[in-house]
């Protein structure tokens, strides 16, 4: 991966709908040659998707919970993570070393609406020995892009 590879990447975390005339203009190639290398970074999976960034309060899912899960026992890894991807309002999850065992980011409607979903369904996730929750107050970073290029270059 050089610098050119990197820039391609840094402008398509911002913008995913650049078209390959634009990028092309912007990282200084011919549009073939930035189609060719964006189709690279795809095939070796670099580039893992492209999608849309939703504002959750706008769709009525502002209500976000960050939990730590521990689970009960190692060998339930498998099952826990297979449960956990089953439930829709898990948007992300990481398994960590030590305690707790995961980090998992949950959104709802609301107060109650998230009660429903731990009463119902987190609570009896396989293997699960306790889930500490806390409520997200304000977002002050959005997911953003990977650092990939040092200064303005990009």
């Amino acid at each position: 991966m050089d610098t050119i590879d990197r820039k391609i990447l840094a402008y398509l975390q911002r913008d995913g709908r650049m078209t390959f005339t634009e990028l092309a203009r912007c990282v200084q190639l011919s549009v073939s040659r930035c189609q060719r290398r964006v189709n690279e970074l795809a095939d070796s999976g670099v580039i893992r998707g492209y999608r849309g960034i939703v504002n959750a309060a706008a769709v009525g899912l502002g209500f976000e919970v960050v939990a730590f899960a521990t689970l009960s026992r190692a060998d339930a890894i498998h099952e826990f993570d297979a449960a956990i991807d089953a439930v829709p309002e898990i948007v992300e999850a990481q398994r960590l070393f030590g305690e707790p065992d995961y980090l998992i980011r949950i959104v709802a409607a609301d107060r109650d609406a998230y009660q429903r979903l731990y009463d119902e369904q987190l609570s009896k996730l396989p293997g699960l020995r306790g889930l500490n929750s806390t409520i997200v107050m304000k977002e002050v970073i959005a997911s953003r892009g990977l650092p990939l290029v040092r200064g303005h270059e990009s």
